[in-house]
């Protein structure tokens, strides 16, 4: 509450001194931005407070511990759909927004281990988990005929004929609903009972009858007569008032376990990646932002430091909006925020170069302000919505990590184009409109007034660097490059952690060094004060990890746990992002299509792959460790990607309109010049952005080192093919429409040359 009432002050403070109309250019400027500084010191000072405050993940902070086993309900055989559809259930539960970041694992084919952030005790853990409620559907006598696995969709509350709360649940298993149905109408009680957690040998229908379809007082929610097989909708219809019936739909919503859960054992557990990992992370950061903002000083001067307020604003509520949403900080949201502020920087470098292209050919400086930030306004505007085209497929579709990936850069998305676009731009054009640096170019944004030359043009910058004369040569080289280096990383095998391959978990109750031997491979060894736990490839069976407990156990006087880890959840991981991802390419196949056209929607789609191709191949060349938190580095190099591309594009866009009968060199001309005017922008918006990653490359966690690294080598050829790439494609392919028609009028005009003689008359 404190947070929000100093940040309602600060925005209160700007509102009044905005307004005071004050006398002289140098006094309103002093105050404008004796302002501006209050709002970054403000908001500087706020960033760490609100930062501990967050609720940290897993790997960042620990949390408790549940090991269940998974029984089947009434002693039918469980299988792999049961076990995957409990952990559907468990996850949608514990994690609606994706911000949770719950670790959930399979172990053994029967038994699930849910780790939960930030909780301190069994009985909350098991608090939260146990909400999930099983609901299943029962003859008279209390036999299983379904489970919840039939329903899809959404509960909802409705209203029955008679105007009383009812809940009306959806099929998706339509054809197993019609069987049973239809078996039920034949029974001499023909009659479907749906329970809400049935327990075996302690509910019965003949005891709860009467109460049935009241919530508060019976776990019987309905029975109904079934006179016909049927396959539609089911209807709950009770004595339930309307906050039931709400209750009823939060708690099916909510995820219902198609099976059982048996508690087997639980415990605290220390965070992945230390404890010392949050404090360096935090540290790395904070160099890492300041070292943005002293750059952009630097280059840009006042407007600079405008850009560096702005930018401190945006980081405090980026912050400030995850908290108040309660969510959980892990790796995947900071490589989001990550992403998030190099978006936020190019979006101010965008507008701060056309601004200088218009003071360039000599127009004033408030004019320029104008005409800047109208024109830049398109290019940020279709980057941003092209990130979030892919951030929202990737929250609907995603999972897990992957879905609070998605949930943070949609907060940044949108921050970005409030602050660092509006309030910034803005605030830029007040300062502009006082007119104390109107004399001043250098000053307010650091362009000389020697490269000030009236002209009705913007000229050209680079023009001895020749970007598409190569592309022949080029292009082939990095097909080439691609082909081999993902055969040589396939033939040579990727290094995968055991996040993906599975293995079997051993965890030492010692304080002294564990030694395996030579007889397992070891993958990962933590050791959290007085407890070792090692990660090994071999998935043990049972006599061999008796085996080892047994050999432990005499060796160190410890005791130990031992399980197998399935790569289960992973995969499902891996394969849910993966069909997000390829949605999200087709939204922005269709938008580029549409603000843009086809051709270009292609060639940047394909110089995407190309980035995110080039940072596997990177990383199966040198045998880094591929693991779960290598998908958000892939996830944040393709939202740069696209980012920086459709900036580009937007410039070829402005130079190829209204130009007709264009000839193949005159497209390699557009494209040159295009990125001639672009890639001062694309170079400072590379360096901003890739600041932080370095930040954390030398002050961060060694234990996110390979993250690091990764998300480093996609922002280098998301560079590489925002210039190289994607303009080279684009030329291909336009250059293949162009001569198309020319062939077909030219057909047209001999067949109707033909017909003027009268040949065909």
């Amino acid at each position: 509450m404190k947070i929000i009432l100093i940040l309602l002050g600060v925005i209160s403070l700007i509102s009044l001194i905005v307004c005071i109309k004050c006398k002289g250019k140098k006094i309103k400027t002093a105050l404008g931005f004796l302002l501006c500084l209050i709002v970054m010191f403000t908001s500087a000072y706020l960033i760490v407070p609100i930062f501990k405050n967050i609720k940290y993940g897993l790997d960042l902070q620990g949390g408790f511990e549940v090991l269940y086993e998974i029984e089947a309900l009434d002693g039918n055989t469980l299988d792999s759909d049961m076990v995957y559809n409990t952990y559907k259930a468990i996850l949608k539960r514990v994690d609606i927004l994706g911000v949770s970041e719950p670790e959930i694992t399979i172990e053994d084919g029967n038994k699930i281990r849910i780790a939960l952030a930030g909780i301190s005790n069994k009985d909350e853990a098991r608090e939260v988990i146990g909400k999930a409620a099983v609901l299943t559907f029962r003859d008279y006598n209390d036999n299983l005929l379904m489970n919840s696995d039939v329903l899809g969709g959404t509960a909802k509350v409705v209203t029955d004929k008679y105007g009383r709360p009812a809940v009306s649940l959806p099929i998706k298993d339509t054809n197993k609903f019609y069987q049973v149905t239809s078996e039920v109408k034949d029974m001499e009680h023909n009659i479907i009972v749906i329970w809400l957690d049935f327990s075996v040998g302690e509910d019965s229908f003949f005891k709860e009858e009467g109460k049935c379809g009241s919530l508060s007082s019976s776990k019987c929610l309905s029975a109904a007569s079934v006179n016909e097989a049927f396959a539609s909708d089911v209807i709950i219809q009770g004595n339930f008032t309307a906050e039931e019936a709400k209750s009823l739909v939060e708690l099916i919503n909510s995820g219902s376990l198609p099976t059982k859960l048996n508690e087997i054992s639980s415990r605290t557990v220390e965070a992945t990646y230390g404890s010392s990992s949050l404090e360096k992370t935090l540290f790395a950061g904070v160099i890492g932002l300041i070292l943005v903002i002293v750059l952009l000083i630097i280059i840009y001067k006042f407007s600079g430091f405008i850009a560096g307020m702005a930018l401190t604003l945006y980081t405090m509520l980026s912050f400030l909006v995850f908290y108040l949403i309660e969510g959980t900080l892990t790796l995947p949201g900071i490589a989001a925020m990550l992403l998030g502020i190099g978006m936020a920087v190019d979006a101010s470098i965008i507008t701060f170069e056309r601004i200088k292209d218009q003071l360039k050919i000599g127009k004033g400086l408030l004019s320029s302000v104008k005409i800047g930030n109208r024109e830049s306004l398109s290019s940020i505007i279709d980057a941003n919505i092209t990130t979030i085209i892919v951030a929202i497929i990737l929250f609907i579709f995603g999972e897990s990590s992957v879905k609070g990936f998605a949930t943070m850069l949609i907060i940044n998305i949108i921050l970005t184009v409030i602050i660092l676009v509006f309030l910034s731009k803005y605030i830029i054009y007040l300062f502009a409109k006082i007119g104390y640096f109107d004399k001043k170019p250098y000053l307010f944004i650091g362009l000389s007034k020697k490269k000030i030359i009236p002209s009705k043009d913007v000229r050209i910058p680079f023009q001895n660097i020749d970007f598409v004369k190569s592309r022949k040569v080029l292009l082939p080289i990095i097909l080439v490059v691609l082909l081999g280096g993902m055969a040589y990383s396939v033939m040579t095998k990727f290094n995968f952690a055991v996040d993906f391959t599975g293995g079997t978990s051993i965890t030492v109750n010692s304080g002294e060094d564990i030694s395996l031997g030579d007889d397992y491979h070891i993958r990962k060894i933590n050791k959290n004060n007085d407890t070792v736990t090692i990660v090994i490839e071999e998935k043990l069976n049972k006599d061999e990890i008796n085996a080892l407990t047994d050999s432990l156990e005499e060796k160190y006087h410890a005791s130990t746990n031992i399980f197998v880890v399935s790569d289960m959840v992973k995969k499902e991981l891996i394969k849910n992002a993966i069909i997000a991802l390829l949605i999200s390419f087709v939204g922005i196949i269709i938008y580029v299509s549409i603000r843009f056209k086809f051709n270009y929607a292609i060639s940047g789609i394909i110089a995407l792959i190309h980035d995110v191709i080039m940072t596997i191949i990177c990383f199966g060349v040198l045998k880094l460790e591929i693991n779960s938190i290598f998908i958000a580095a892939i996830l944040t190099i393709i939202g740069y990607s696209i980012n920086d591309t459709i900036v580009t594009f937007d410039m070829v866009r402005k130079n190829y309109q209204n130009k007709k009968d264009v000839t193949k060199k005159e497209l390699e001309s557009i494209v040159n010049d295009s990125v001639r005017l672009t890639f001062f922008r694309t170079i400072m918006t590379t360096v901003t952005t890739i600041i932080p990653v370095i930040s954390l490359i030398i002050f961060g966690s060694k234990e996110i080192f390979n993250f690091n690294i990764a998300v480093l080598i996609g922002f280098v050829c998301g560079t590489f093919s925002s210039i190289f790439v994607s303009n080279q494609l684009w030329i291909i392919f336009e250059g293949i429409k162009i001569s198309r028609p020319k062939k077909e009028k030219n057909n047209r005009e001999e067949v109707e040359e033909i017909k003027i003689k009268g040949i065909n008359c």
